[in-house]
């Protein structure tokens, strides 16, 4: 959530936010007005104890009729500050929901408007093309043995799928290389839980306005994460952190699940919207003025990654109105896809400021030893989907698959993929 100080500080620039993610600027005055109540509540409550207090202590004096008066105009005043108590709980509790409800601030460099008005920040290598027909990365991916859509399907229905022999193996190197970056750059390796408490889920802003992306297990009340971002997030729930030596670093390596709602009819043909995937996600915990910094490094560990599996790809800055809930700001590296002739999302990075920090309760020491919210990132190292434009754009006119140089390592030496004929 949004510190409450810059909510009553600086109402318009919320305002403003509100506005380019295309939201409704009305709960800003609505926050300000449960805000008033809010804190004129506490300092009636807390007048009104003080008040018991010192009649307390009158009281403990006092003898005969005096006592007597004292006595009765203490059990009025007791009925009076359990009203006032009650109406600050019910004001803090107004105030709090209408807040969590409210998305982070837009970083002010962001673009406004929605999903397709990104800026692209640059370009990296030059669109693939064939002197022959080109093959999309489900056919590839049959040809080679290591996609089988229509088992996925038997087994557990549209958008699942089976990563079969090579296919297994391919993901299994793409994670394992981005594990090694990670490891390679000071992040600590995490092998992070997909199931999450409900209030981890909702402190991480993936809750609300995105409950229909999210499988719910209701016998258990827990939910399968989307992204080990969420795990990674509430590991450090309600804790005060050591940032003395810089930011803390994890990488998670996690299964991922999306319900896609929503996407009824988009990408059905292959591996690109899937309801399961694995996925190695950085995240960062640093202090808030060191955020855009982080943000700008995690970006380039991104495009490090996307150097060694030797795909073009550009970086956009995603517009406000395609934020999620706690970005205040997100590079997106999408990789060109030969056969749609299109760039598609490979990664992102978002920087989510102190927004998820406040609502999980995630604290450091400032200098002067007062605790403070902490800033939270996280980027994309690596993903079942880059499966998509390593196939296609490393194809060869056979069918056959050439390996990039840094992955070979992590399958065996080998250089190409080759046809694997009929499968039993």
């Amino acid at each position: 959530m949004i510190d409450p100080r810059t909510l009553r500080e600086n109402p318009d620039a919320v305002r403003a936010s509100q506005r380019v993610r295309g939201e409704d600027e009305g709960v800003v005055d609505k926050l300000l007005t449960l805000d008033s109540r809010r804190r004129s509540a506490i300092a009636s409550a807390d007048n009104l104890r003080a008040e018991q207090k010192q009649l307390g202590k009158r009281i403990g004096r006092a003898q005969g009729e005096e006592r007597d008066a004292l006595l009765a105009q203490g059990k009025e005043l007791a009925a009076q500050v359990k009203a006032a108590e009650a109406e600050q709980g019910q004001a803090e509790t107004e105030f709090d929901e209408l807040h969590r409800l409210l998305p982070n601030l837009v970083h002010p460099a962001a673009p406004a408007g929605g999903e397709d008005d990104y800026a692209v920040l640059k370009h990296v290598g030059t669109p693939t093309e064939f002197a022959f027909t080109a093959r999309d990365h489900l056919e590839l991916g049959e040809g080679i043995g290591a996609l089988d859509m229509e088992r996925g399907a038997k087994v557990s229905g549209a958008r699942f799928y089976f990563l079969t022999g090579v296919g297994a193996q391919l993901q299994l190197a793409l994670l394992n290389l981005a594990a090694a970056q990670a490891a390679e750059y000071g992040f600590t390796l995490m092998i992070t839980p997909v199931l999450v408490r409900p209030e981890i889920m909702s402190g991480t802003g993936f809750l609300g306005a995105h409950d229909s992306e999210v499988y719910r297990l209701r016998d258990d009340d827990l939910y399968l994460v989307g992204t080990s971002e969420v795990s990674l997030a509430g590991y450090h729930a309600e804790e005060i952190l050591d940032l003395s030596a810089g930011a803390l670093r994890y990488a998670g390596w996690s299964s991922c699940f999306r319900r896609e709602a929503g996407s009824y009819g988009k990408d059905t043909r292959g591996i690109i919207r899937v309801h399961q995937f694995d996925k190695v996600e950085m995240f960062s915990y640093c202090r808030p003025e060191e955020a855009e910094a982080e943000h700008e490094r995690l970006l380039g560990w991104e495009e490090e990654m996307l150097a060694k599996i030797e795909v073009p790809y550009r970086v956009i800055d995603t517009a406000a109105g395609d934020l999620g809930t706690s970005a205040a700001r997100k590079y997106d590296c999408e990789a060109w896809i030969p056969t749609q002739q299109a760039y598609r999302e490979l990664t992102s990075t978002s920087n989510c400021t102190t927004f998820q920090a406040r609502r999980l309760g995630i604290r450091y020491r400032d200098e002067d030893g007062r605790p403070q919210a902490v800033a939270t990132l996280n980027g994309t190292l690596a993903t079942t989907r880059w499966i998509v434009a390593l196939l296609e754009n490393h194809q060869q006119e056979d069918g056959s698959v050439r390996v990039p140089e840094a992955l070979r390592p992590f399958l065996g030496g080998r250089e190409l993929l080759t046809p694997a004929g009929e499968r039993g």
